[in-house]
């Protein structure tokens, strides 16, 4: 599925992030860029030691959440990494919304900055963070429609999505929003 925004295009596929030819990939981080499981472990995986030397030896304090810092893609098909701090869920009253928006945003913008033409997300925070599915999907579309109709570059930005599910989430909170 795909829709248009502005000068760009948002996209759903269900699949493993780790094999998406696209110029930056975004990971699912923990705070302390540590690598852990799910997603990230599966980029960290496939991208090579490289990359956990690189967030190690270039973000020794790590990263805050609801922000992002880039390494190389190391041995992925995708020039950049983009590993992005989202937040924990603890019932959506403590800034969670912002806080998962802000990832997003701040990906974007590294996007942007490293002059990449296409990106791809997984559903931030929705695993061991739990944030509800449905909610991110909400949230992060939201966010990256606003970012994208606020800048004139053009972006394919394609949120790969592991199973059906999430798939299914993503998919009616984008319908609603070209309805």
């Amino acid at each position: 599925m795909q829709v248009q925004v502005h000068n760009s295009t948002i996209e759903l596929v269900q699949g493993d992030i780790t094999k998406e030819a696209v110029d930056a990939i975004v990971n699912a981080a923990n705070s302390r860029l540590a690598g852990g499981g799910g997603v990230d472990g599966a980029i960290h995986d496939a991208a090579g030691p490289s990359i956990m030397e690189a967030t190690r030896r270039d973000y020794p304090e790590g990263c805050p959440t609801g922000s992002a810092v880039a390494t190389s893609g190391g041995d992925l098909p995708a020039s950049y990494i983009f590993h992005a701090v989202g937040p924990v869920w603890r019932g959506g009253m403590k800034g969670e919304p912002d806080q998962l928006k802000s990832a997003y945003r701040t990906c974007l913008q590294l996007a942007v900055e490293k002059s990449c033409g296409s990106i791809a997300f997984p559903a931030i925070s929705t695993g061991a963070y739990g944030y509800p599915m449905d909610l991110a999907a909400e949230h992060s579309l939201a966010a990256v429609r606003d970012f994208l109709l606020h800048h004139e570059r053009t972006l394919r930005v394609r949120f790969v999505l592991f199973d059906a599910g999430a798939y299914g989430a993503y998919a009616r909170v984008l319908e609603e929003m070209i309805e």
